[in-house]
């Protein structure tokens, strides 16, 4: 079994500890680790039909992962309402330390992931599902649904930039859409932080945009910028 194969069968055996889930990915550094054995945090989003039964059957497995006031006030019920009511329906267990690796796991509505997908309502894990994520868990095609996200990215980003740009710069700036009007990329984030995911995971970005892209050729003839992606076309 080759690192990638052992990387997958390590981030799938999480799952086998919490309840079912319609949905998982991971994402960050995770994606493009040589070492599946180095000491990063992982991070997963759980999509699940019902946060409120989900979570009251986790408590009983994992409730260790919670915040011990949440436990303590209304359990299930709390946590969820201060997802829904308070957040943007994501409820994140952080630091969770299982099979001795770092963990955290954010846990959301499938029905509020697809349309925060579709109408990017909060912008907030249709955002991330614009970065190159690993999907494990894709009962409802989610894959399939995100291609409606990320042919509006490259839209979005297509008319924020330049005349001319490289394909780097297109990544960059699609990258950059979740984080605009967020506030800690003042002060508390890398201000690299954009670069350094798109050059970390160069690769995994062409493969995801790829489709699109050969889109917008066929429609931009004539398209001086689209001619440093696809040097080989007679735009």
């Amino acid at each position: 079994m080759d690192n990638k194969d052992t990387t997958h069968s390590h981030l799938l055996s999480f799952l086998n500890a919490i309840p079912p889930v319609d949905f998982c990915c991971v994402y960050g550094s995770t994606l493009h680790s040589t070492d599946p054995g180095k000491s990063t945090m992982v991070d997963y989003i759980l999509g699940v039909s019902d946060p409120l039964q989900w979570h009251s059957e986790n408590l009983k497995m994992n409730a260790d992962h919670y915040a011990s006031w949440m436990v303590l006030l209304r359990g299930a019920k709390l946590i969820t309402n201060v997802a829904d009511k308070l957040g943007v329906g994501v409820h994140f267990n952080p630091y969770v330390t299982w099979n001795n690796k770092m963990l955290k796991y954010g846990v959301v509505r499938m029905h509020d992931l697809i349309q925060d997908i579709l109408n990017w309502e909060s912008f907030y894990l249709s955002g991330r599902l614009q970065k190159p994520v690993n999907m494990l868990v894709d009962n409802l095609d989610i894959e399939t649904i995100n291609s409606v996200n990320l042919r509006a990215a490259v839209s979005a980003a297509l008319l924020l930039l330049p005349p001319k740009f490289t394909e780097e710069d297109l990544y960059a700036k699609i990258c950059s859409l979740s984080y605009v009007g967020d506030v800690r990329m003042l002060f508390a984030e890398d201000r690299n932080k954009v670069k350094k995911i798109v050059q970390g995971q160069f690769d995994l970005f062409q493969s995801m945009y790829k489709p699109f892209l050969e889109e917008y050729e066929g429609l931009w003839l004539t398209s001086d910028s689209l001619a440093h992606i696809f040097p080989s076309s007679n735009c």
